[in-house]
């Protein structure tokens, strides 16, 4: 079992930025990917970004360039750092553990909010 908690959401202007975070605890396999997906009311989850513990990334073409996935293998921490934000980037963010060993499976965050105003 994996236990993820989310922070940093909240709201920000268009134009700015905002650093969400995601800590993982619990049973911890090191060969995994973290994500970060989002969903605004009414729209389908989108992929925001992916990276794996060997630090490859891939992002969703509607992110890239203005964000930044990474992750701090020793802190079991993945960040999202959201740069040149949007109005349309306004949605609930989750964070993801992907675990690729023993069986592929997903755990999912609680969830966290990002509102960005015109």
């Amino acid at each position: 079992q994996v236990q993820l908690v989310e922070s940093g959401g909240g709201l920000v202007q268009a134009g700015g930025s905002l650093r969400l975070s995601c800590a993982a605890s619990g049973r911890l396999f090191s060969h995994n990917v973290m994500a970060w997906y989002r969903q605004a009311p009414g729209e389908q989850r989108e992929l925001v970004a992916t990276i794996t513990s060997d630090g490859m990334t891939i992002y969703g073409a509607s992110v890239k360039g203005r964000f930044t996935i990474s992750r701090d293998n020793a802190k079991n921490t993945v960040y999202l750092q959201m740069n040149s934000l949007k109005a349309e980037d306004t949605a609930v963010y989750n964070c993801v553990f992907r675990q690729l060993i023993r069986e592929r499976y997903d755990y999912w965050g609680q969830g966290t909010q990002v509102t960005v105003s015109s």
